[in-house]
């Protein structure tokens, strides 16, 4: 009864900080929420497209809550109106520049018909003619920073009244020139892993995660924004990673300065800890699985348009640390350039440019690791067809020196889907092979392993978090499947070969795990199959449901440790999540 235990506490955890226990009164008035289709800003003035996936926060084209069973219940009190605007105060209507969350790899087309958008609206009986506005989307994970949710709809009359008191949190005006958004997000999740690790032990325990923001505006010019995070993991068998805590720290406390304009469209600075997503996430994530995410320090400068977004970036990772204060690795710094073409809403080609020091000395399984000077240049092509034939395109190449070594290493990503429009469960379907080099004799002549940099690797290995891009190749088949709008079924299935047999198997962090010098053990990692489901409870409310298995192939049977048992990989998780 040991995950009882678990529960109990953590549960309790989360319903004392206003997750599930206010969840009902929060909806006493139809709520609107995020769609899942590419759509427009409704907001008075804006016209921004937006793009939804698992994970991406969206909102849907809607000109007030129209997708929405506006009419109060009966003998429900008069839900007050939006307050009445200074026509003289500052225009928020482009503030904040929301950037739209570039589609991720595999990406679903969500259904956007009538139906039931939540669990509370098929107890209620409450049909919707489209999905309804939100700032957070219908998935219990978010890939970008809450600081990119897009509560502008708000400013709409009609959707503001039939906001919750949570809600009107966001866009509240202090005075003419200031706007403040308060708000927050808090999960339990559950894990039981076989084979943890490919440690031949088991892994049973529990996480919980709070973080709770503050986001002022002085009209377009500046922005302060301070987020804070608490992460804590119990009951583990194994040795906890670093992304598995920390306790009361900074996940963002960044400044917003406008330094001017190009185009009617704001050039910003960014100074301070900062998350960062671009593009794919195959190189460069939040890393939404970690119960601590992703966070950098530095500076960035960023511009978002409508036809091409931009940013120019000097960071250094932040390092969790569950008994001091977070801190950066002065010895890492990560410099880039990124540009992104958006000829129509939806479809996205990316170019790039990223440079990656680390002076740290490591040696994993006898491959000297770092120090490592990389020039990762790239580009991606992704979007559909007619919302029917899918496609994600994207190939990076990597130059520079490890020690004394040139190094020449690359990937490579092809994906074609098609979304069966007028199929029962709206299913979609992808087919993919993903490329990342290895290296035939990773300490002789040129070094030739492919790094992964800082990508959401969970997110395209398998939810087994056994694998890693890096001396892989991978060839895929990915499913969704929507019984009804609220829950999300999510299946892959993967075959890996390692790139070199005498190259290691590196896992979802990009370290040495496995192997064979000789080559002898073989390539063939083995195959896994993942299966997600998702239920969207309530507007701010997610269950998520994971099972992945991991088959050993020729290469982790032949290199298992004597007597640590199977080496077939199990894991299970359980996800509640709650937005506010």
């Amino acid at each position: 009864m040991r995950w009882w235990k678990h529960w109990r506490w953590s549960i309790a955890f989360l319903g004392g900080l206003g997750g599930w226990g206010n969840v009902a009164q929060a909806q006493d008035v139809p709520m609107v929420m995020p769609g899942p289709q590419p759509s427009a800003v409704s907001a008075p003035g804006v016209q921004e497209a937006v793009q939804s996936s698992p994970g991406v926060a969206s909102v849907s084209a809607d000109s007030g809550g129209a997708g929405s069973t506006a009419t109060p219940p009966s003998g429900s009190t008069a839900t007050p109106c939006a307050p009445q605007r200074d026509p003289c105060a500052f225009d928020f209507s482009r503030v904040p520049p929301v950037r739209p969350t570039p589609r991720p790899g595999m990406f679903p087309i969500p259904p956007t018909g009538c139906g039931y958008y939540s669990l509370l609206d098929a107890l209620r009986g409450e049909m919707r003619d489209k999905p309804p506005q939100y700032g957070y989307p219908p998935f219990a994970l978010m890939f970008p920073g809450l600081f990119d949710a897009d509560w502008r709809y708000l400013d709409n009359p009609e959707a503001y009244a039939q906001a919750d008191a949570l809600d009107r949190l966001k866009r509240v005006r202090l005075g003419d020139n200031w706007l403040l958004n308060i708000g927050g997000a808090n999960w339990v999740r559950y894990f039981y892993e076989q084979n943890s690790r490919l440690s031949g032990r088991y892994n049973d325990y529990a996480q919980i995660r709070t973080r709770l923001y503050t986001d002022l505006w002085y009209q377009d010019i500046f922005r302060i924004y301070v987020e804070g995070i608490y992460a804590e993991t119990n009951g583990a068998n194994l040795p906890l990673l670093p992304i598995d805590a920390t306790r009361f720290d900074f996940l963002n406390l960044f400044v917003d300065l406008k330094l001017g304009q190009i185009a009617n469209d704001g050039v910003y600075l960014r100074v301070g800890r900062q998350e960062l997503l671009l593009g794919s996430q195959r190189l460069v994530s939040t890393l939404e699985w970690a119960n601590t995410r992703r966070t950098f320090q530095g500076v960035r400068l960023f511009r978002t348009g409508e036809k091409w977004d931009t940013d120019l970036f000097w960071l250094q990772p932040v390092i969790p640390n569950r008994t001091a204060l977070d801190s950066i690795d002065n010895n890492q710094n990560f410099i880039g350039a990124w540009a992104t073409y958006k000829p129509k809403r939806g479809t996205y080609l990316d170019f790039y440019y990223m440079l990656y020091d680390n002076t740290n000395r490591v040696n994993q399984l006898g491959i000297d690791r770092f120090p490592v000077t990389l020039h990762t240049f790239g580009s991606r092509f992704a979007g559909d067809i007619d919302n029917q034939i899918l496609f994600d395109f994207e190939g990076a190449m990597q130059l520079g020196r490890r020690g004394s070594a040139d190094v020449v290493a690359g990937m490579a990503t092809a994906g074609l889907g098609y979304h069966f429009v007028d199929m029962p469960w709206n299913p979609t379907f992808w087919v993919y092979y993903e490329y990342a080099s290895g290296d035939r004799n990773p300490n002789s002549g040129n070094f030739t392993t492919f790094n992964q940099l800082f990508p959401f690797g969970h997110f395209y290995f398998g939810w087994a978090d056994m694998i890693g891009r890096q001396n892989i190749h991978d060839v895929f088949l990915a499913m969704y499947l929507y019984p009804t709008n609220w829950i999300t079924l999510w299946f892959q299935y993967h075959n890996f070969w390692l790139a070199s047999s005498r190259d290691a198997l590196y896992n979802v962090a990009g370290n040495a795990i496995r192997r064979d010098p000789t080559g002898a053990a073989g390539s063939y990692i083995g195959n896994e199959l993942d299966i997600i489901v998702n239920f969207h409870l309530t507007k701010r409310t997610d269950l998520l449901v994971a099972y992945a298995y991991l088959f050993s192939g020729d290469f982790l049977r032949n290199t298992q440790p004597p007597g640590s048992g199977g080496a077939d990989s199990a894991s299970f998780y359980l996800i509640f999540n709650t937005r506010w």
